[in-house]
């Protein structure tokens, strides 16, 4: 993923933000702000006939050193191409560059009524390891997240 990617990928992420089952981020942000707060060489996109119809990218979930092999991912595909193997791709080509980067935890949020993002997550070899009740609010409705995490 590069600058020129950002109006394609904005795009998919803001599909992704209106469907209200991906993220507690109610608006994109900038690119400036999108790219400090992922790691540059863990980030993708999936092309398809020339265009981007998905993307994923992983970001440091601490600043300390203990933490450094623990991240955090995001994916996110366009609603026209889902169920047809691009979350799955991206995810298995994050899941090796991170394990040949040597880091050892990928974890993610995810609402429980996303029934197949949870799928996908447990078919590449995440667990869950919790539910946090209430843990923030989405348009004013408190909400849970699942927590699941791949270890290396």
């Amino acid at each position: 993923m590069t600058s020129a990617d950002w109006p394609a990928v904005e795009s998919i992420y803001a599909e992704g933000i209106a469907t209200r089952q991906a993220t507690f981020e109610t608006v994109t942000p900038s690119w400036a702000a999108f790219d400090a707060g992922r790691l540059p060489d863990h980030r993708l996109v999936a092309v398809e006939e020339g265009r981007v119809v998905g993307w994923a990218a992983l970001s440091s979930t601490s600043g300390r050193e203990c933490y450094a092999g623990v991240v955090e991912h995001s994916v996110y595909v366009n609603a026209d191409v889902r169920g047809r193997g691009v979350g799955r791709a991206l995810m298995e080509a994050l899941i090796r560059g991170a394990d040949e980067a040597g880091l050892w935890t990928i974890q993610t949020s995810v609402f429980p009524e996303n029934a197949a993002s949870v799928a996908l997550h447990e078919r590449l070899g995440f667990r869950v390891v919790g539910r946090r009740e209430r843990i923030a609010q989405l348009d004013g409705i408190w909400r849970d997240t699942l927590l699941l995490e791949r270890r290396a």
